[in-house]
């Protein structure tokens, strides 16, 4: 069922709420700083002065007033950041204070008012096993509340993951270069090889989102569990410590096969839990990221 719109906005203005500080007093100034324009583009012509370059001298403005000119050339800072959410039936789960699709909604919140702060262009893309919604990139603080409120709004669904089919999507959508945030709990296999081929068209920054409970179980008995994406049920005896350990174990192998495979892709990750907040997430991937370009 879609959620009840008065609901929605409420979420949407408590997000809102939350992440304005922190864009402003902390965020934005190390996006700016760690996410660079695509190249340099003329700014204007100034007079010589000893030391600059003689191959940036405009012989034309030279030759009309007398004496020699250079040009300066400025960093192109407009960006385009492509948010691509993942909105199937696994995002619905929570077992604290939010949800996985809460919590991408904070998240793209938090990304999205520092890429506008900065004049960026910011689009979405809501998937699950097919593409659910795009929107194009557009400037503006407008443009980023849409995108909570798209991701907030997106209608429960049994729909499974498909990250390959969304990824060709993007990479037929979006021919420009462009920032990346791959939003989702990636319960879906098959998709390295278009990853691959993303991230080397695009700046990609994997976000996996988890919930405590999908990682460790409580011992509470004998409980019924199901499927979000294809309404199976289980029988779990969680006060089995094998039963326990075994689902630990499982969880803790999926982890680690997932993290490789960013690692040997070389794609930067920000892990994500639903039990904490993105920002402190946030600022540790930037700072490594700033690091890793010598600007740390």
């Amino acid at each position: 069922m879609p959620i009840d719109t008065t609901e929605l906005m409420k979420q949407v203005g408590k997000i809102r709420l939350i992440t304005l500080r922190l864009v402003d007093e902390h965020i934005s100034g190390e996006y700016h700083s760690v996410f660079k324009g695509q190249g340099v583009e003329f700014d204007e012509v100034r007079e010589y002065v000893a030391g600059d370059d003689i191959r940036t001298i405009d012989w034309n403005v030279t030759a009309r007033a007398g004496h020699p000119f250079v040009k300066r050339f400025a960093e192109e800072r407009e960006l385009t950041v492509i948010f691509m959410v993942d909105v199937s039936g696994s995002q619905v789960f929570g077992s604290s204070r939010k949800s996985k699709s809460e919590l991408a909604a904070e998240l793209t919140c938090l990304l999205a008012l520092s890429a506008v702060k900065n004049q960026d262009k910011i689009g979405l893309v809501l998937f699950s096993d097919r593409i659910e919604k795009c929107l194009p990139p557009r400037k503006g603080r407008t443009a980023a509340m849409r995108l909570v409120r798209e991701v907030l709004a997106a209608e429960e669904t049994r729909r499974g993951t498909g990250i390959a089919a969304a990824l060709r999507f993007l990479n037929n959508v979006q021919k420009r270069k462009a920032v990346v945030f791959l939003v989702s709990d990636f319960m879906d296999t098959g998709f390295a090889k278009e990853l691959r081929v993303t991230a080397r068209r695009h700046d990609v920054i994997c976000c996996p989102v988890s919930d405590p409970r999908e990682s460790e179980l409580p011992d509470v008995g004998l409980v019924e569990i199901q499927d979000p994406e294809s309404g199976e049920l289980l029988l779990l005896d969680t006060g089995s410590v094998r039963v326990r350990s075994e689902f630990a174990r499982r969880a803790a192998d999926e982890r680690r096969g997932l993290m490789e495979l960013f690692r040997r892709q070389k794609i930067d990750v920000l892990a994500l839990s639903t039990d904490g907040s993105p920002a402190d997430d946030v600022r540790r991937l930037f700072r490594k990221r700033q690091i890793r370009a010598g600007r740390g």
